[in-house]
Formats: structure tokens, C-alpha cells, sequence
């Protein structure tokens, strides 16, 4: 099985907190959306990361100095939106860590498909970012299906805890051997099911910590998660798409 999740914007170094392992596995294509990035000028990656002067800036400078294989930050730590802050992987175990680093996979416009000890440098690229490089439209045209092909495993199993916008660049090329279930943290409204973004992230998180630290490998035994005051809801799930409402 294979849990997959988002990246977060805002990243950090943290190089002495968790051993870094191996380089991620598909630097080549990085080091291709690397020398893209470089040749803009300040102006234009603005444009295409969509931020603030100061964003722009500081991520502009990092890209100028950007040293792939330099990088010692392990890729679980280097993260700090809430998702991360609720899985506190500075606090795993080292069966919870060595869990997480067979089962677990962070989607990345960047880098594809990270592993929790690959090493990496922080930079800002979003999957839905406007950037063509080598004749493809956009990110989901450049890494195809190597995504999908890197995070195949012998079960065929893939648990998505990522976002709409990364989880795309997996679900176009499932097979009808694989299985794909989906997690949604929602909350009953007006007898609608709404699924409330700082919430599910938060939750998302949990669930890995609770994943990790009970070395989970069968998905029935995921229903029993009560995090956040979240419960699995049989009534409104399907096969491939399990509701926990809160």
C-alpha cells in the first residue's frame, strides 16, 4: 500500500533533525524544471508562482543558487504547512519513521514522487503552476505517467490523502487492477457533505501520525480512526471514495 499526500508552500531546511537518505527518484526530470525555472527572469516567476514581492524574491534567489544534489534536508521535515504540523514527524517513532518511509509518498510538481528520507532543497513550484518546458503544456503533461509508475507496489493499493490538484497527476492512468480509494473529511451540512479545506488538511495529517503509529497495512483497519472527532460514515462512502464526517 502507498499513501499518498500534498506538499506544502512553505518549506524550510532542517537538515540535522532526521538522517536524509537517497536523492529523489526522478531528479533528472527536476533538474529539467530546474534550468526552466532559471532562465525566467524575476518577473516572469512571479507571474508563474502567483505570489507576493517577497515570495518571488526569496524563491527567485533560491533557484539562482540551487544545488540538487547538495540538498540534506530529508523531504518529511522540510514541509511546514498544517498537514505536517499535525502528523509532527520530529515525534515518530522508529517504527512509526520506517513505516512512513516504506508506505508513505508526497506528490511534488518539482520533484514527482518523494519519499519521506529523500533529500531536497526547498523551492516553490506548484503541480497546476502555467509552466511549459520541453514541449509540454504544463506540469501534469511533463511528468506523465511517471508519477503513477513510481508509486506502483506489488498490491496495486494507493490510499489518497492528497489534493485534487496533486492527486490528478496519478488518477488518469489507474488500472483496473489497482485500487484507489480516496479519504474525504467532511461535515454534514444542510444535508449536503462539505469538506472544509484547513480542516481536511489537518485531518490528512492525523491520519498518516495514526497510520504510522499503528503500522497500519490492511485499509479496513483505517475505519476506526476517531481523530478530530471525525467518523467513518458506511452510509455515505463508496468503494473507492470513504467519508469520515465530523
Amino acid at each position: 500500500m502507498k499513501i499518498i499526500i500534498s506538499p506544502a508552500k512553505k518549506m524550510n531546511v532542517r537538515p540535522d533533525d532526521l538522517p536524509a537518505k537517497a536523492l529523489p527518484q526522478s531528479l533528472d526530470k527536476t533538474r529539467i524544471l530546474c534550468q526552466a525555472i532559471q532562465a525566467l527572469s524575476l518577473s516572469e516567476a512571479k507571474a508563474l508562482w502567483k505570489c507576493n514581492d517577497k515570495l518571488a524574491k526569496l524563491n527567485y534567489e533560491r533557484f539562482r543558487h540551487m544545488e540538487l544534489e547538495s540538498a540534506q534536508t530529508p523531504a518529511l521535515l522540510s514541509y511546514e504547512g498544517l498537514q505536517y504540523q499535525h502528523m509532527a514527524p520530529t515525534v515518530f517513532t522508529r517504527e512509526a519513521l520506517s513505516y512512513a518511509q516504506e508506505h508513505l509518498r508526497i506528490l511534488s510538481g518539482f520533484y514527482g514522487v518523494l519519499r519521506p528520507l529523500d533529500r531536497v532543497t526547498p523551492y516553490r513550484l506548484e503541480m497546476q503552476a502555467s509552466l511549459s518546458v520541453k514541449g509540454f503544456q504544463d506540469l501534469y503533461a511533463f511528468w506523465g505517467d511517471t508519477c503513477y509508475q513510481t508509486l506502483l507496489d506489488e498490491d496495486r493499493t494507493i490510499l489518497n490523502l492528497a489534493s485534487k490538484e496533486y492527486s490528478r497527476v496519478v488518477e488518469p492512468y489507474l488500472r483496473p487492477e489497482d485500487r484507489f480509494v480516496t479519504v474525504v473529511f467532511g461535515e454534514r451540512i444542510k444535508g449536503k457533505i462539505r469538506q472544509k479545506g484547513t480542516l481536511a488538511k489537518m485531518a490528512r495529517g492525523e491520519m498518516v501520525r495514526y497510520m504510522a503509529e499503528r503500522q497500519i497495512r490492511e485499509l479496513a483497519k483505517l475505519k476506526e480512526f476517531r481523530e478530530l472527532g471525525f467518523v467513518f460514515s458506511e452510509e455515505d462512502s463508496l468503494e473507492t471514495e470513504w467519508v469520515f464526517l465530523r
